[in-house]
């Protein structure tokens, strides 16, 4: 018998998206009994095809205008438009996914892609989306804050040391330059949180199919970058001595899935170098993994600042790369039983 979308619960107000609110817990748990009951929704330790859904740092910080690093695309109200389809992509599908694992990029003041973390001579620090080169460092035109030295229990010398092997290791490495970013994403802080919507919809998942939420913390570590949560822009210090690990588990249970859908924010950064580190993983073990990945194109979009960065051609062209590569670039709204290789 084929199968239909799941209607949307009348709880769910398109509307609200955007905005950030909070998630009455309870009452949503004793609707979603009679919704799932009604629906025949059945545990998802009963799927035999099972599919996870990877959602990209869809916190307040990048998907609420007024925020620190909202993405609003080149539309202005991308990560919106991004969350109301995802929304409505877990509430129509709700019995074919089994799992839903949510990254948050976590930071702390005092971290190398903040502004403080770096001076000139003047003693000033960097503006939020400079960008710091080999080249810059070595000709001290930014340079290690030795302020932070008491805080990190570390040396100037260190620090010194550190950041230019950290801008040489970028570079090395085909990468963005060192990206000041704005602060964001603050551990204990509002923007930290989910974007309202979204957590009510995987609460809401979690209830109806007996299946918990599989939390990933990035970005938590204070010498690196962390985009990609399978693992960070640089590993070691100049020491050899490690400064984060891989996510290798996170990778393991991925590939145990039938089915991996990725979405989130932002297409040119987190999610776009989470893809590519799990490409690289997979064509390490086995190519044919690939194909079991589904981006969904219109849930993520790119970094873009008006007049300052504009990250939409990079963004695009990596997701063709990952087409190119075996991946399949699916539109939230197409019938997910017609999606290629899925299985229901």
């Amino acid at each position: 018998m084929a199968r239909h979308d799941l209607s949307i619960p009348s709880h769910f107000k398109p509307d609200k998206v955007g905005e950030v609110w909070k998630v009455p817990y309870q009452e949503r748990a004793e609707e979603v009994r009679k919704w799932a009951e009604k629906h025949n929704i059945i545990s998802a330790a009963n799927d035999v095809f099972k599919v996870c859904l990877v959602a990209v740092d869809i916190q307040n910080t990048f998907c609420i205008p007024g925020f620190e690093l909202y993405v609003g695309g080149r539309s202005g109200t991308g990560a919106i438009d991004d969350n109301r389809r995802l929304c409505e992509f877990i509430y129509r599908n709700l019995d074919v996914i089994t799992q839903i694992c949510p990254t948050m990029d976590t930071h702390q003041a005092m971290q190398i892609f903040h502004s403080i973390y770096l001076v000139n001579d003047k003693g000033e620090h960097p503006a939020p989306f400079t960008l710091i080169s080999e080249e810059d460092v070595q000709k001290g035109v930014w340079r290690f804050n030795p302020s932070l030295c008491y805080s990190f229990q570390i040396n100037e010398e260190y620090g010194r040391r550190h950041l230019l092997y950290y801008t040489k290791k970028l570079k090395e490495g085909g990468k963005y330059d060192l990206t000041i970013w704005p602060y964001h994403a603050m551990l204990g802080g509002i923007g930290h949180a989910l974007v309202a919507s979204v957590e009510e919809a995987i609460f809401f998942h979690g209830i109806a199919r007996y299946s918990q939420p599989d939390f990933h913390i990035k970005g938590d570590k204070p010498f690196t970058e962390h985009y990609s949560v399978l693992g960070p822009e640089v590993l070691e210090c100049p020491a050899g001595e490690p400064i984060a690990q891989k996510n290798d588990k996170f990778f393991q249970k991925l590939v145990q899935f039938d089915a991996v859908i990725i979405a989130g924010q932002a297409k040119s950064h987190c999610v776009a170098w989470t893809i590519d580190d799990l490409l690289e993983d997979i064509l390490a073990r086995d190519r044919q993994l690939v194909e079991k990945v589904y981006l969904l194109k219109d849930c993520t979009s790119p970094v873009v600042v008006p007049g300052v960065i504009d990250y939409m051609d990079q963004a695009n062209a990596a997701f063709r790369r990952f087409a190119d590569a075996g991946m399949h670039v699916i539109c939230s709204t197409d019938p997910i039983e017609n999606w290629p290789g899925i299985k229901l």
